[in-house]
């Protein structure tokens, strides 16, 4: 591994310019250069590491952040700071560590930055990775906090038996095609939703689904949509969208069904978010509501990765994921997302 000693780089970095209200747009970030950048850890900096990034993340979650928020509103994490590196996950390499648990040369993922190089002091959500034979990009998503949240969510919420409905809404999406797939491996049926028919086609010809609909050409009524293919309802809910779609499916729910309630995407651009009108029903069906965050499963990741390496290689879980390339085009990439334009996990490839 050489040794980067003092060199100095250029760090290309994507930041906020202003905070979003509404939808965003492509004027709200750009792509800068900072000069003279030392890819070594500062003198005097213990348990830090500096990191090439190979890989950005694309999730709904950034979206939050890019809002400002008065302190007293209910927010996952901190606004993005204005003219600062967009802060999410990555994939990258150890270039200098004084970290005992990192050495030069790892390969990591975990919360990093926007830019190309990151000196990371809080390494509590670095992990490194174990299984380099694969590509490394599934860490963005499948062997990543999007496998880690389907995972969780799925087993530790939603604990679907065998022979249950299962359905999953935003199933094409990077948490979405995961869920439905380890529903189909625990035995279940499993029904996932998309916004287009190639979307559909893909959840039923590649990843396993029993059935699959496009919501846009259901118009207002969704319920008749689940009823036609889940008529003996639903067992266990993994919400990605929140909305029209969480308020149908609360009628379809069978007694003691769970609704896993992971994201929200349909609201996240709104002014004024929707209610939810028929929440009345889970008291008589008895149907559990629970919202959770991946954050709280770290424990489980070991155990995790080994699974769903094995089943990826076992031929079991079908990975989907689009790439787009250069730092530059992460702002459009990230624009994408909100519109619904990728088909499977959204990320960008800086190497």
């Amino acid at each position: 591994m050489a040794d980067h000693g003092d060199e100095m780089t250029t760090n290309k970095k994507v930041v906020l310019r202003r905070y979003v209200t509404g939808y965003p747009t492509a004027e709200d970030m750009e792509v800068v250069v900072t000069s003279h950048v030392r890819l070594r850890v500062p003198e005097g900096s213990t348990a830090a590491v500096v990191v090439k990034n190979l890989y950005l993340s694309c999730d709904p979650w950034m979206r939050g952040r890019m809002s400002k928020h008065d302190d007293g509103d209910a927010v996952p994490a901190e606004d993005f700071v204005l003219g600062e590196a967009l802060v999410n996950f990555t994939v990258g390499e150890v270039l200098d560590s004084t970290h005992p648990e990192f050495d030069a040369g790892d390969l990591v993922w975990g919360m990093s930055a926007w830019e190309e190089y990151t000196l990371i002091t809080q390494t509590e959500g670095l992990f490194k990775i174990n299984h380099p034979e694969l590509p490394l990009s599934h860490y963005t998503g499948v062997l990543g906090l999007a496998g880690l949240t389907a995972y969780a969510g799925l087993f530790e919420v939603g604990k679907p038996k065998q022979g249950e409905s299962v359905f999953v809404s935003a199933a094409s999406g990077a948490v979405g095609q995961i869920v439905g797939q380890l529903a189909k491996i625990a035995g279940c049926y499993v029904v996932g939703s998309a916004g287009s028919d190639e979307k559909v086609n893909l959840l039923k010809s590649k990843m396993g689904f029993d059935d699959a609909f496009n919501y846009k050409l259901e118009g207002d009524d969704l319920g008749a949509a689940l009823g036609r293919r889940l008529p003996g309802g639903i067992n266990v809910y993994f919400d990605n969208v929140g909305g029209a779609t969480l308020d149908a499916a609360l009628l379809r729910m069978r007694p003691g069904g769970r609704v896993v309630a992971c994201g929200m995407i349909s609201q996240y651009n709104l002014l004024e978010h929707q209610g939810v009108r028929n929440l009345w029903c889970i008291i008589p069906k008895r149907v559990r509501v629970e919202g959770f965050s991946c954050m709280d499963y770290h424990h489980l990741y070991p155990r995790f990765e080994e699974e769903m390496a094995g089943y990826i290689k076992a031929g079991k879980v079908t990975v989907v994921e689009d790439v787009v390339r250069g730092i530059e085009r992460a702002p459009e990439a990230l624009l994408g997302l909100f519109s619904g334009r990728n088909v499977g996990k959204l990320l960008v490839a800086l190497a």
